[in-house]
């Protein structure tokens, strides 16, 4: 009769779990790192002038990879102070921007129809305007007009330095995350369909 001998149990290495952890904790971080640098960043809002679309200490996600900018979205972009800053694209260049035209902000023409976005104690501009975007520039303006330092007032003081480059924007906000209680995924208004 033959006798078999009983398989011995692998014996396992010591300190695997350990290493295999801490590299999938350092390739977590770096996966991490690059997401936040290429493609999706968190920005925190530091004033009033989105209000009441953004309040102060809101925090959004920004999508990096979301294409060149359109008329009504709302994007964060190197500022004229060289600080993130957001606001919402008006217009876009070869737009013929104005104020105001029956009480509204037109586009090309068309009157914008604000309410959804604009705060609600505020006009489309305190001050008359008429500007052509130029090429490859944006026209930007926060929802909260009389509490916001954008391109009106910095083409006012500076002249050129007014329009922001498409190359300088960061990215779009897309989300609204913190507080928990008022997120929201940020949706271009449809009036901006109409411009042409």
């Amino acid at each position: 009769m033959a006798v078999t001998k009983k398989a011995e149990p692998a014996k396992k290495k010591k300190g695997g779990g350990f290493r295999e952890t801490i590299l999938l904790l350092v390739l977590g971080v770096g996966v991490a790192l690059l997401l936040q640098a290429f493609v999706v960043g968190s920005f925190y809002i530091p004033s009033e002038s989105m209000e009441n679309t953004l309040q102060i200490n809101d925090r959004v996600f920004v999508n990096k990879l979301a294409g060149k900018p359109e008329r009504g979205d709302i994007v964060v972009f190197k500022g004229w102070n060289g600080e993130d800053t957001i606001k919402r694209v008006i217009g876009v260049g070869g737009d013929k921007v104005q104020c105001c035209n029956k009480g509204r902000v037109t586009v090309n023409g068309v009157p914008l129809e604000e309410k959804s976005y604009l705060h609600p104690d505020d006009e489309p501009s305190g001050d008359e305007f008429k500007y052509t975007v130029p090429p490859g520039k944006l026209f930007l303006m926060g929802d909260h007009r009389s509490a916001s330092q954008d391109s009106r007032s910095q083409i006012k003081n500076g002249g050129d330095a007014g329009w922001i480059s498409e190359e300088d924007v960061i990215g779009k906000a897309v989300v609204r995350y913190w507080p928990l209680g008022r997120g929201e995924i940020f949706q271009r208004p449809e009036i901006f369909d109409k411009v042409k």
